[in-house]
């Protein structure tokens, strides 16, 4: 995997759209430079959730950056797209089989054990989080900075920072080794997507 895609992983959430379309604000965070979309959802039908799927992959493509479903992997496999794969969703050695040895396939881990095992199974980059206290995710604990540069130095795929990551706070992350950031509210609850996006691209990488 290119290591470059990895730097503004952008992960969609409708909570935010007020009258807007999911797709136009994919294709504002995709002008602003989003280097990769993750479609996350979670109560659309199958139906609903394959025809977006394949609007979103179309401006993906237009853009030429990878699309990664969250989760599911049936999706994902009609469409020819990336998954991303929490613990407890379908094990990542059988996705693989599923999607083939091309497709782009992450991984959630918040211990160093979990990032060597996803590794070791052919993951090509780790979600790691979150990093910052977020509302996105209910049960989301908070990770020790400590944790997350353990997980960087332990593994040599990318590792992409997740939750709570503003404009703000972004710059704490600097120097633990990450390969980029997911960011989800900060991008799609923003009044212009594109300018979040934009003003995320303008800090550079975040490994140094």
């Amino acid at each position: 995997m290119n290591v470059n895609f990895a730097q503004l992983y952008a992960i969609t959430d409708r909570h935010w759209l007020n009258g807007r379309t999911l797709a136009s604000q994919v294709r504002e965070v995709l002008e602003g430079g989003a280097t990769m979309v993750q479609l996350r959802e979670k109560t659309l039908g199958d139906e609903e959730f394959l025809a977006e799927a394949r609007e979103i992959q179309r401006l993906c493509a237009e853009f030429e950056v990878p699309l990664i479903i969250n989760d599911n992997v049936a999706i994902a496999r009609q469409i020819g797209a990336g998954v991303h794969l929490g613990q407890s969703d379908m094990g990542l050695l059988e996705a693989r089989k599923l999607l083939g040895p091309k497709a782009i396939i992450g991984v959630s881990c918040k211990t160093v054990a979990l990032a060597h095992e996803a590794e070791a199974n052919g993951a090509d980059y780790l979600g790691v989080g979150a990093v910052f206290p977020t509302t996105t995710k209910s049960d989301a604990r908070e990770l020790p900075r400590e944790t997350l540069v353990e997980i960087c130095h332990a593994v040599k795929i990318p590792v992409v920072a997740i939750g709570g990551i503003t404009l703000q706070n972004v710059h704490e992350l600097v120097g633990t080794g990450i390969a980029g950031i997911a960011v989800i509210s900060a991008l799609f609850s923003a009044p212009s997507p594109r300018a979040a996006a934009q003003a995320f691209r303008s800090l550079g990488p975040f490994n140094l």
